[in-house]
């Protein structure tokens, strides 16, 4: 898992450099910030979101996977758990949960990740994770200086999420259809675009209770496109 790591201390070092810029940055500059991530955010996932072909598994995913994370209260234990996190290392910082959530959506849900953690499973190059650090390591530097410190504490998932996905692609990534990555990047696409409108305090998503449509997809297309 060479390529998750080195994305992990990427992500490290751009938030501790995000940190130090700021108590520099005046609050109207945190406002524009924050829009700009927010307006990118969408452009993301737009971008993935078109890429899919499967347009009727694609709603049936998202909301059969709202149904199951709404049913679980994802959303509500994943702030839960950052709270009690940010009690832990004792941070009085007020978007500690939301540079948290916020972070880890946006490093893990994009198409990279899928698509690298499989070629590194895979026994390849981890060229595209390396990438990926590379480009994260630069976005954690504005997310930390706007969101805070809970940004460089999203790597905990990050290494959970993107090494389990470099796992399962070493014990199955021989059988795993191009197709079905592609769907899956797809409405990951999708929870990215709900991502940005929260950024952009359009309207509040409950994202993370959307995750589970990933695994739904998977298995819709085992079913109806193997």
């Amino acid at each position: 898992m060479i390529g998750t790591l080195v994305n992990v201390i990427a992500i490290l070092i751009g938030g501790s450099l995000g940190l130090l810029f700021r108590t520099r940055i005046p609050d109207r500059m945190f406002k524009i910030v924050f829009q700009a991530i927010g307006i990118f955010t969408l452009y993301l996932g737009v971008n993935m979101a078109l890429k899919a072909n499967e347009l009727l598994l694609m709603v049936f995913s998202l909301v059969v996977g709202s149904l199951i994370g709404e049913f679980l209260r994802l959303e509500d234990r994943v702030e839960y758990l950052s709270e009690l996190l940010k009690r832990k290392i004792g941070s009085k910082d007020d978007k500690f949960s939301t540079g948290f959530v916020t972070s880890f959506m946006l490093f893990c849900l994009g198409a990279m990740t899928i698509l690298g953690s499989m070629e590194e499973g895979m026994g390849k190059e981890p060229t595209l994770l390396l990438t990926k650090s590379m480009m994260d390591g630069f976005s954690a530097v504005a997310l930390a200086a706007v969101m805070g410190v809970g940004v460089l504490f999203s790597v905990i998932p990050l290494l959970i999420y993107q090494g389990g996905l470099t796992l399962l692609a070493a014990l199955f990534g021989g059988v795993i259809p191009e197709a079905i990555i592609t769907e899956m990047a797809g409405v990951g696409g999708v929870l990215i675009i709900g991502l940005g409108i929260s950024i952009l305090e359009i309207k509040k998503i409950k994202v993370l209770n959307m995750l589970p449509a990933l695994l739904v997809e998977v298995l819709l297309c085992y079913i109806f496109l193997t």
